[in-house]
């Protein structure tokens, strides 16, 4: 896996885990403000064949606020992607870590922002544990 996402191993379907994935997204206060089916768009532009991959773009709108008010060329990086796919029949899921991906910002206003939104993001992936593979 990657260094940049924090990741989890489901035992339910694909569909339920975007389910899931939304309800806990939203508990931490998030909302989907994109949604896109990249298996869709690859059969449809290039006729290639995948299994299940769905780009979540969730948005915490309190974050977002402070985080323009700070450095308005910060949607750039937003919204924090989160993505749901099937790889060799398991379904995972993923949610950017803001402190990684903005590590290069040098907005020192920034870093408690993207604790906090990396702090959320990852109690909503915890809160997705029941239902995690044991290892």
């Amino acid at each position: 896996m990657s260094h940049y996402g924090y990741t989890q191993k489901l035992e339910i379907s694909f569909n339920q885990a975007v389910e899931e994935v939304k309800k806990a997204l939203q508990e931490q206060g998030f909302g989907i403000l994109t949604e896109i089916d990249v298996q869709q768009k690859m059969k449809e532009k290039l006729d290639k064949e995948m299994e299940k991959y769905l780009i979540l773009g969730a948005c915490n709108p309190k974050l977002a606020a402070k985080a323009l008010e700070s450095e308005i060329e910060i949607g750039l990086l937003l919204p924090c992607n989160v993505i749901v796919y099937v790889k060799d029949g398991e379904t995972i899921v993923s949610s950017i870590m803001p402190t990684v991906a903005m590590t290069f910002l040098e907005n020192k206003n920034l870093t408690c922002i993207q604790d906090e939104a990396e702090s959320k993001l990852k109690a909503a992936m915890d809160n997705l544990k029941i239902h995690t593979k044991i290892p």
